[in-house]
Parts: structure tokens; sequence; C-alpha cells
């Protein structure tokens, strides 16, 4: 985390903490070194939108490579298969990356709301008080735009992947000139959906950057 200094050993627990689904023992123990929920929310929400980010390019750059291996005309079909199924483990790896990330989103999202919300019954000022649950309506509402966008753009994700798994499963027991050609036409299809993962992940990165500027200028 930023400005922050973590030993190697708090490292490797907070590690155990996390990756072992204690959530709320890792919240605990990164607030005793200063940082909060609202710190970490931040942090997943740039990682997720990172994340958007290179699957975005990766299946940007897997259609253009599928393109490519099928229209050309020459070279071993079992090269031609190796490379479409390397270009598809890369895709599927992102795809899996987006949904941790986003599933990290959600999961800090709702240990921070509900803090936030508990945290209302403290106040003795009454003006602060209404101030601070103005103030988490409107990043509530905010994140409920987000995560709804990022949710709209993974959703996208699967047609993709299952047609790209389509074409290698095809192309690795029909490894002749003719499964070539009826790929090709295939690929139409999936440039269409392509088209609109890009625009569904380019509104939710853009929603990402929002929520970010937001949360920082408070």
């Amino acid at each position: 985390m930023k400005n922050t200094v973590i030993s190697v050993f708090l490292f490797l627990l907070l590690a155990i903490l996390f990756t072992g689904g204690c959530q709320k023992a890792y919240y605990s123990t990164m607030e005793k070194f200063g940082v909060h929920k609202r710190d970490i929310m931040v942090d997943r929400v740039e990682e997720a939108r990172d994340s958007q980010q290179q699957a975005k390019e990766q299946f940007q750059s897997a259609l253009e490579r599928f393109s490519q291996v099928l229209s050309y005309k020459g070279g071993k079909l079992e090269d031609k298969y190796k490379t479409l199924q390397a270009e598809y483990d890369k895709s599927e790896a992102r795809a899996d990356d987006v949904k941790q990330r986003i599933d990290a989103v959600e999961d800090v999202s709702e240990a921070l709301f509900d803090e936030w919300e508990d945290e209302l019954g403290q106040y003795t000022n009454k003006s602060l008080q209404r101030d601070s649950e103005r103030k988490l309506v409107q990043t509530r509402q905010q994140y409920e735009q987000l995560i709804k966008a990022m949710h709209r753009a993974e959703a996208k994700i699967d047609p993709v992947l299952r047609a790209f798994r389509d074409q290698v499963l095809y192309l690795k027991h029909n490894l002749n000139a003719q499964a070539i050609a009826s790929l090709q036409s295939e690929l139409i299809a999936v440039e269409s959906d392509i088209a609109e993962l890009i625009k569904e992940m380019e509104k939710s990165i853009g929603e990402a950057n929002s929520f970010i500027r937001t949360m920082l200028e408070e």
C-alpha cells in the first residue's frame, strides 16, 4: 500500500490471512498498520480496472492472431492449432483474473459499507452524522454504478471465450484445410462479440476512474 512499509513477516502473514479467506482478520490487521478499508477498496478498484484493461488488450490481440492464423495459407496445421491454443489459454487466464479482481472489490466494499453504517450511530454531533450519512449514500450509489458496469463487462467475456474454445477444439480434431475454411466464417461472429466486450470494458474502466477520483477527493 502507498506510504506503508510492511515487513516480510507481515506481508507473509497477510498473504496467509487473505488466501485463507479470513478477510475480517485481514482488514483488522491492515487497520492496525494504518491501512483502512477505504484505502484497500481504492487499491482493489484500481487493480480491477487494470485487469480489465489487460483483458481487453488480450482479447483484441487474440482476435488478430486468430484472423492471421486462419487466413494464412501456408504452415503446418499443427502449428496453427498450438498458436490458437496459446491465445485461448492467455485469454482464459485474463478472464479469471478479472473475475477474481471484481470479487475482491465486492468483498471489501461490503465490509466498508457495513462498518460505515454501524459507525453512524457513534456520532454525538448530529450535523456531522448527517453529512457522513449523506456521503455514505452517495458513495454507495456510485459504487453500485461501478460494480454493475464491471459485471456487464464480465458477462461479455464468456461468449467470446466459448467461441474461441470451440474453434480451438474443432481445429484440434480436424487438422485440415476444410476446417480452416470453416473457422474463418465462424470468426465473423466472434468479431461482433469482441466489439461488444470492448465497449462494455471501456465503460467499466471509465466508471472505475470516476469512482477512484471521487474516493481520493473526499
